[in-house]
């Protein structure tokens, strides 16, 4: 595994630093799955963190806890929306083997208020 990614080894939550038009950085604590070298959140399409990534594949990345408190260090990495059908079953899968019910539960809310899902991809790279 890359050392980077060492931080976010049984983790719950990850802050998510996305970048403004005008460069202001926003920090979202969000749930996350990794598979491999590779991270996904899987989060409403019309989301802000959303539209900041298609304007801005640079993000930050950091092991938080609930509340966004820090529990490693940030590091840089690109993100992108994907829309691949395997990988949203993939993400979606692995969300509920590490969070349970509360995907159903989140995705019963999300279907009642007309809310679509999307998947961030996250890449560190070298």
């Amino acid at each position: 595994m890359d050392k980077k990614l060492e931080q976010f080894t049984n983790q719950n939550y990850l802050n998510l630093e996305t970048f403004r038009l005008n460069g202001t950085g926003v920090k979202t604590p969000v749930w996350f799955v990794q598979d491999g070298e590779t991270l996904y959140i899987r989060t409403a399409k019309t989301s802000g963190k959303v539209r900041r990534v298609r304007n801005n594949a640079n993000v930050n990345l950091m092991a938080c806890g609930q509340n966004g408190e820090p529990l490693g260090t940030w590091i840089s990495a690109q993100a992108c929306e994907t829309s691949d059908d395997a990988v949203a079953e993939i993400s979606r899968r692995l969300l509920v083997a590490k969070y349970g019910d509360m995907v159903a539960m989140f995705e019963v809310r999300a279907k009642a208020d007309g809310l679509e899902y999307t998947v961030l991809q996250i890449e560190t790279g070298e």
